[in-house]
């Protein structure tokens, strides 16, 4: 398998492949983010954590933007993230 470099690809291919490959697949994204970072650890983690808390933001706007007759119920409001202050 070949790397693209693009995260978006790596996620779509990683749907299509057997689950057995999990390990292999998330090791290679790890050192993906890391090489993208420079080798620095702290930045890829920071950078992580950056788009997952961008990514939590947006579906909250979008689960508050559908409508509650669209969804019929369907929709679940996800349980409350503590925030932990250091």
């Amino acid at each position: 398998m070949t790397q693209t470099g693009s995260l978006a690809v790596n996620a779509s291919r990683q749907l299509a492949e057997p689950e057995a490959d999990e390990p292999a697949l998330l090791e290679a994204e790890v050192e993906e983010a890391i090489a993208l970072c420079g080798g620095d650890v702290r930045a890829a983690l920071r950078t992580t954590l950056i788009a997952n808390a961008y990514l939590d933001r947006e579906v909250q706007r979008l689960i508050e933007a559908i409508s509650t007759g669209f969804a019929r119920g369907r929709m679940r409001r996800p349980p409350q993230r503590l925030k932990i202050r250091l």
